[in-house]
């Protein structure tokens, strides 16, 4: 059982990216579970066809410590079993918390069952709070891979989530294995986003273009591969998803100072245009 994180700045395309990339790969015949981990309760509903489904937390407060696990999993397109964390009442709490808690609950519940091929955490990009980098700093996720685009706050964001990365490295064994581009359709993307994944010391390992059938398919509450598998985007999560199922490239990351960012962009004509 693979166990990965989804990371990369709010508004990124993470939760949109994740659903379509394990839609692709249960149509290769894994067993899949989503851990969503955005107080949102977002990370889900595409594979769920719209069910805003009831978070853990949301249980927790309204039924105590006594639960059944189908009150909080539920099966979705290709089997995949979907489980939203939740977050607390506004104004109260750490959002984070709602990670440590749900992946403890599914734990003693027996979620992690071994037949499972691939566990997905789609968690918010803010690794400065503790409980977003539980699944770095706790060993939870054994892989990352941070999603952006060339936009300098995304870049921004996946160097300062590779610093989250190497500080628990060695206690959780986290690596990272490597950036997905959910293009913007920015100038010079693809070459920017390579020569940034190069100096962190990692890989592109793919690039997806904008498309406006993932709208679509969102406004029809289902990923690409569900809603029109015949489209030439399902076939751009077909080939992450099998990119991801090879990739042997599982690197400690090497963060770059904001100088060193700043040339990259500049470099592609981002900043000195």
């Amino acid at each position: 059982m693979r166990q990965i994180a989804i990371y990369g700045k709010g508004g990124i395309g993470k939760s949109t990216t994740t659903q379509n990339l394990t839609a692709a790969l249960a149509e290769m015949g894994n067993k899949i579970m989503i851990v969503g981990c955005d107080p949102k309760a977002d990370s889900t509903r595409l594979i769920l066809n719209g069910l805003a489904q009831r978070t853990v937390l949301d249980t927790l407060r309204e039924e105590g410590d006594d639960i059944d696990l189908d009150e909080i999993l539920k099966e979705g397109f290709g089997g995949i079993k979907c489980v939203e964390s939740g977050g607390p009442e506004p104004g109260v709490g750490c959002a984070g918390r709602g990670i440590i808690t749900s992946i403890n609950m599914l734990e003693s519940l027996g979620a992690y069952e071994d037949d499972l091929d691939y566990v997905f955490y789609d968690v918010l990009g803010d690794v400065v709070c503790g409980g977003f980098a539980m699944p770095i700093r706790e060993g939870k996720a054994e892989e990352i891979y941070i999603v952006a685009s060339g936009e300098m706050m995304a870049m921004y964001a996946a160097n300062n989530i590779s610093k989250g990365i190497l500080k628990f490295a060695d206690t959780g064994g986290t690596r990272l294995g490597g950036i997905i581009c959910n293009s913007r359709k920015v100038d010079n993307e693809f070459e920017m986003l390579k020569a940034f994944a190069e100096e962190l010391g990692t890989q592109l390992i793919h690039f997806v273009p904008r498309d406006n059938v993932v709208q679509r398919a969102e406004i029809n509450k289902k990923s690409v591969i569900d809603f029109d598998p015949k489209d030439p985007q399902a076939d751009e999560y077909r080939t992450l998803a099998k990119a991801i199922q090879d990739n042997e490239m599982f690197v400690i990351p090497k963060p770059m100072t904001q100088d060193r960012l700043e040339e990259i962009l500049m470099q592609y004509g981002f900043l000195g245009a």
